[in-house]
């Protein structure tokens, strides 16, 4: 690629107003996919030891798309904002194959899903055997499918070349009208990695509907001690249905306007079209987090309590710092000659912060203190030997 024709590619042909836009949005749609898979993550790694095998996908996506959001967005919004490619072509062929694997390792992650989910409801004496290793293995099978396809362009089978729209990078859908390699590519590419797959998620979930439909009245009629963990897997089954739709419903326009750039007149292809739908194959990166932070219990019960420790400890650590002793010594003095005495006379300390767990005695062991009676004239009181003179303290000791 000359140094002319390089530049060329890698202005944007938008108006200026559009990539501002596009660049707005990805901001927002970075932000909120690295909060959301971020907490994602970590209510997963709280749960680890109660995660389901079906489970592992939903983490598994949250990888790959906490990873498209981390490669792919801090290159893509500045580029946006400067009407302009702004890294080189080496950028470009790493901005590309990114984008192809993660975003395939989503779409394979999402058919495992549909397939396991479809194995637990349809053929329970198998899906019953279904194990945490079996569900790790095939995490390691997405990644692996993902990868053949994501490192083929790097091999010379396809090419990755800039966006039409000039301030991304992706695979070449203008080559299949140049080379026969590229040609295959697509063709096994658009095959393997969205046809079959999407057919897979399709037919998983018609199975599952159909099964839970005609099973329905027997579920009713007979409350087994399974009947929790049947509702548990339906509810996951029902939230795994929401986030295949979403992340269809993103990437589907832009396979299709790439499917159009590929076999047909790809002149008159708008490159607005392709900055549009992939904006919306990049929004597929919230679904995931938003679907099960706010509509499974067990990830927002998590969640909920996290917030509620994190609060408590916030306003133990804030009680602690305005009590802390030697602040003024002044008022640390007149605190203790005017403290309330208690049962055994001993004055109340009010150097320790009474809203936090981990300071005084602990939870039910009691501090013995050494007390002793002192003649005042014809009374006496009882007083802690720790608070008698040095010279006193030997007397009695």
């Amino acid at each position: 690629m000359g140094n002319a024709s390089e530049t060329a590619l890698f202005i944007s042909t938008i108006s200026k107003g559009n990539d501002i836009l596009m660049g707005s949005l990805y901001s927002i749609f970075g932000i909120l996919s690295l909060l959301g898979n971020c907490i994602l993550l970590f209510i997963a790694y709280r749960k680890k030891s109660s995660l389901k095998p079906a489970e592992f996908f939903i983490i598994n996506l949250s990888i790959s798309d906490l990873g498209m959001t981390v490669t792919l967005f801090p290159l893509a919004i500045p580029s946006a904002f400067a009407h302009r490619w702004l890294f080189d072509e080496i950028t470009c062929l790493y901005y590309a194959f990114c984008g192809v694997l993660f975003g395939l390792c989503s779409l394979t992650n999402l058919t495992a899903l549909s397939s396991v989910c479809c194995l637990k409801v349809c053929y329970p004496t198998y899906g019953n055997k279904f194990s945490s290793s079996h569900a790790c293995l095939m995490v390691v099978g997405v990644w692996c499918y993902a990868s053949i396809f994501a490192f083929a362009p790097l091999a010379k089978w396809g090419h990755y070349s800039p966006e039409p729209y000039g301030t991304a990078c992706c695979i070449d859908w203008h080559a299949p009208n140049e080379e026969l390699s590229a040609m295959t590519y697509i063709i096994f590419l658009f095959a393997f990695c969205y046809v079959l797959p999407c057919t897979i998620i399709f037919m998983s979930y018609t199975f599952i509907l159909l099964t839970v439909r005609g099973s329905r009245q027997a579920v009713q009629q007979h409350v087994s001690p399974q009947n929790k963990t049947s509702k548990a897997h339906n509810l996951i089954i029902k939230l795994s249905i929401a986030v295949c739709i979403g992340f269809l419903t993103a990437w589907s326009p832009y396979a299709v306007v790439a499917m159009w750039a590929a076999f047909g007149e790809s002149q008159l292809v708008p490159p607005m079209a392709f900055a549009l739908s992939a904006i919306f194959a990049k929004s597929s990166t919230i679904y995931n987090p938003v679907v099960y932070l706010l509509f499974k219990p067990n990830f927002r019960k998590y969640l909920c309590r996290d917030a509620a420790q994190c609060r408590r400890r916030v306003y133990a650590c804030a009680c602690c710092y305005e009590e802390r002793p030697g602040q003024k010594e002044a008022q640390r003095n007149k605190d203790v000659s005017n403290s309330t005495r208690l049962s055994n006379g001993l004055p109340e300390n009010h150097m320790v912060c009474r809203h936090c767990p981990d300071t005084g005695p602990p939870r039910g062991q009691v501090l013995l203190h050494r007390t002793a009676r002192v003649m005042t004239g014809s009374t006496h009181s009882e007083v802690a030997i720790s608070q008698l003179t040095f010279d006193l303290q030997k007397e009695i000791l």
